[in-house]
Order: structure tokens, then sequence, then C-alpha cells
């Protein structure tokens, strides 16, 4: 019984914890979610459950699974992972439509003022990936490695497209700041990455005799708060100069984000160079973010 309490007030804490940020920016983090005629909303998000839009959404509408039914407006994006979207006539979307691992039912007379950008999964991809990587690591142990790859970027598109909602200026104003000033960035990326390992030694050392325990703690938050908002800013940074390659005039920034994670997923995971591209984004990645001061100061005029 007692372990049941805390677990109850763990999950409320980690619910209220993500959530509140979300509704403070106009967020709606639901399973199943239904904006009528008469209303308007900034961003809608769901998780395998189902999105109907019949009103407004300034901003953009993702699904992790489930299905999306528009029959209103979309100012922005509109993202399906692995969901069924389902566009009626009187669909207007001003952005993009992006739909990856899933289908796409669109009446004609439908309007999409963007790109449509469709990924298909299926078995035979599938089976050519094993087949890829049967000689490196063994069959035996393929679809355990997948699985935790898969989970991991699903992990990471999920914060990223989290992020760049919450603090769309912030993450735009850092990746712009590696095109503007990338030698700089990349020697404050260098350096600090240098200090913060010596620092987090020098902690664990003063832990030892408990005074280096605050200090230890603080680093870490620091540590995982660079890591995260780096790895976004990464992901708009090569996801515009992608996106702007393929054609795209003006593309989202929700598309910039699911571009750029697909192109730095593929490169990362190359076999023996992926990891040293790996560190290369990231001395990027910790530059741009510490030298804008996480987008809250930009050298753009």
């Amino acid at each position: 019984m007692k372990k049941n309490r805390t677990r109850l007030i763990i999950s409320l804490f980690l619910v209220l914890g993500i959530s509140w940020p979300l509704f403070a920016q106009g967020v709606i983090l639901k399973r199943d979610i239904h904006i009528k005629k008469s209303e308007q909303q900034d961003n809608v998000i769901s998780f395998g459950g189902q999105i109907v839009v019949e009103g407004k959404v300034r901003e953009s509408v993702i699904a992790f699974g489930g299905k999306i039914i528009i029959s209103g407006e979309v100012d922005n994006a509109v993202v399906g992972i692995g969901a069924e979207i389902i566009l009626h006539p009187t669909a207007y979307i001003h952005g993009d439509l992006v739909s990856i691992g899933g289908s796409i039912n669109r009446d004609p007379q439908a309007i999409i003022d963007g790109d449509t950008i469709f990924f298909e999964t299926s078995e035979e991809l599938w089976n050519s990936i094993k087949t890829a990587l049967g000689g490196l690591f063994g069959l035996s142990f393929i679809p355990f490695i997948l699985l935790v790859k898969l989970f991991s970027l699903i992990v990471w598109l999920i914060i990223a497209l989290l992020l760049a909602l919450l603090f769309p200026r912030q993450v735009v104003a850092s990746a712009q700041e590696i095109r503007r000033n990338f030698w700089p960035v990349f020697g404050i990326g260098f350096l600090s990455i240098i200090i913060f390992a010596g620092l987090i030694i020098s902690a664990a050392l003063l832990s030892l005799i408990l005074i280096g325990i605050p200090l230890l703690i603080i680093l870490i938050f620091l540590g995982i708060a660079l890591k995260l908002f780096s790895r976004v800013v990464i992901y708009i940074f090569f996801g515009e100069i992608l996106t702007r390659a393929l054609g795209s005039r003006n593309p989202a920034l929700i598309l910039q984000v699911i571009v750029g994670f697909l192109f730095v997923s593929i490169v990362t995971f190359i076999p023996l160079c992926g990891s040293l591209v790996a560190f290369i984004f990231n001395i990027m990645g910790w530059g741009a973010v510490i030298k804008s001061r996480f987008g809250t100061r930009s050298t753009l005029s």
C-alpha cells in the first residue's frame, strides 16, 4: 500500500512537471483532443489517441500514433509519426504535412500551402537493415540493438519537438548562431566541453568529502540541459539547410526539426566514424547554446 502511494505521488509530480510548462505555452497534451469549430488552440500533441480539428490551431498538430482528423485550419505544420492522417474537404493547412511511418488520406479539395513529406516504413526496410548490419554485429544481436536504438531515437524526437514548441525563438536563435559565427561557436564549444569535464571530475573528487556534492548535482543538471538544448539546435541547423536545399522556401520549424533529426540519426549511426561526427555535432551545439546563452542573446542583425 505504501509503495503504491509512493508511485502515485511520483507519477503526479511527473505529469504536473511535464504538463505545467506546456500549458503555460498554450500546448494541449492529451490522449484524445477535440478542437471544436468555435475553438482556437496554439499547439496540439497526442500520444496514441485521436486528434480532431474542426476549429483552428494557430501553431502545429503532432501525433505519435493514433489518428489525426482535420476539417478545420492549421496555421503551421501537421506531423504524424506512426499515425493515420485524414484531411476532409474543408481542411486548410498553411504549413507542411509530414507523415513518418503512418498513412495519409487526403481529400482532393483539402488545401496544403506547404510541402507534403511522407516516409513509409515497411517489412522490406526492416529486412534490409538486418541484412546490412548482420555482418557487423551478428544476427542474434540485431533485434535487441535496433530496439534500443529505435527507442532512444523516438525519445530524442519527442524531446526535440517539445523543446521546439516550448522555446521556438531560443532554439532558432542558437541554431542561426552556428551559421553566422561558426568558428567562434566551435571554439567555445570545444573549450566548454573540456572545462565542463574538468569541473565534473573535480566535483566528483570533492564529493568524497561531501563538499562537492551540491556542485556535482548542479553540474549534472546543467549538463543535461545543455545536452538536450544543443541537440535540438543541431537538428534545426541541419534541418533548415536540407529543407531549403530540397526546395522548401520557408520550412516550418517542426519540419526542420524532423528533417534534421533524420539526418543526424543516420549520420551518427554510421559505424566507426559515427561517434566522431556525433562529438563534432556536440561541440557545435554546446558552442551555439553557450554563446547565445540558451538563445536569449544573439548577434543576429
